[in-house]
């Protein structure tokens, strides 16, 4: 680790070099932030500090769906789906590729990633023209 001196009211001060610009926080102003416990392995970790992941997924497997909508006596029936807000620590973060390490001048880009929004029925996809896709057979 590199560190530098500078002066402060007449005194030599030593000062280290830090490696992020929040050092890990979200914190900004508070003293003190609640502690949560990581969904993997229970370690306390501060809230601000936990890596937070909403994910919401189908109640029923994608292999059961069509076996009870065939079943279903409803024309038309949303099945229920599962929100759950997973935080984890940084150490589970990282060995579960929630998150991944970054080189010093990635570290700097604070642009967050693209999110990843899936297709609803009768909205035009990613692809334009809407017509069925080069090569393959045609889907009924």
């Amino acid at each position: 680790k590199q560190w530098y001196q500078r002066r402060v009211r007449g005194r030599l001060v030593a000062i280290m070099t830090v490696k992020r610009r929040n050092n890990g926080r979200n914190k900004k102003g508070r003293g003190h932030v609640k502690y949560v416990r990581c969904t993997n392995c229970a370690r306390c970790c501060p809230k601000d500090k936990a890596i937070k992941k909403f994910v919401i997924r189908n109640i029923v497997e994608a292999a059961a769906v069509r076996d009870i909508s065939e079943a279903s006596v409803y024309e038309m029936y949303a099945l229920p789906k599962l929100y759950a807000k997973l935080l984890y620590c940084v150490s589970c973060a990282i060995h579960s590729k929630v998150v991944r390490n970054r080189s010093r001048e990635a570290r700097k880009d604070r642009t967050p990633p693209i999110r990843f929004r899936p297709v609803r029925e009768g909205q035009q996809g990613p692809r334009q023209g809407g017509g069925q896709a080069q090569g393959g057979p045609p889907r009924n």
